[in-house]
């Protein structure tokens, strides 16, 4: 009886192995879907242009397009945090190997509500201590308010060192504010890179940035 128990274990074992190897080759064969956390945000089957996927807050709230090299982090538990409906903060990186180093790509998100009327104070305050400026650039979609600014940064010691003219260094930190314009909630979304070469062409990564901020979306009617 103990044998024929055994047998049906492994049986079953196998075959959930199987059904799991099954399941696996459905994803797509890029970073995001081989991270089990990341693609849990996921739609495998809305693949935007230029190596984007659909991301759905679980929040309810919004969706965005994610990179597909990109994984959310999840070590630790500061990684990933959400409070219900109205609160989310997540990170996800990418890093590439570079020589004898490497290359890290990492973008933040925070998504949240502030009141519409200090909206030009928010924007203020997080550009000012992001970038050390105070107008940054802006554009609108037809259900949001964009705004975006960009710099070259560096650590000297422990102090970081903001450089705004772009000509001989290109920007490796990209800042922005979305806000809905049907109601209070906003998204700040921060994407920077560290390591040697990491941003070979100004243009691309400005256009690759922007993407992500015109394709926010917030839900309606929650």
């Amino acid at each position: 009886m103990k044998k024929h128990t055994k047998t049906i274990i492994l049986v079953i074992v196998g075959a959930a192995i199987l059904i799991g190897g099954i399941n696996e080759s459905r994803y797509p064969n890029v970073p995001a879907f081989d991270d089990h956390f990341t693609r849990k945000f996921l739609n495998k089957d809305k693949k935007a242009a230029d190596g984007f996927y659909e991301f759905k807050s679980k929040t309810g709230q919004y969706t965005m397009w994610f990179p597909e090299e990109y994984q959310v982090l999840h070590k630790y538990r500061e990684d990933y945090t959400r409070n219900g409906e109205s609160y989310e903060n997540w990170s996800a990186a990418y890093i590439k190997p570079y020589e004898n180093d490497q290359q890290t790509y990492a973008i933040n998100v925070k998504f949240s509500e502030n009141d519409t009327k200090s909206e030009l104070i928010y924007v203020e305050s997080l550009f000012k201590e992001q970038l050390g400026s105070k107008k940054p650039k802006q554009l609108e979609t037809s259900n949001t308010r964009i705004y975006y600014d960009s710099a070259y940064t560096y650590f000297r010691g422990t102090n970081q060192h903001i450089v705004h003219d772009s000509k001989g260094n290109p920007p490796n930190l990209y800042v922005a504010y979305v806000a809905d314009k049907s109601s209070d909630k906003v998204i700040k979304l921060i994407y920077d890179s560290v390591g040697e070469n990491t941003e070979t062409n100004q243009m691309d990564r400005k256009k690759w940035f922007l993407k992500m901020l015109k394709n926010i979306h917030f839900n309606e009617g929650k």
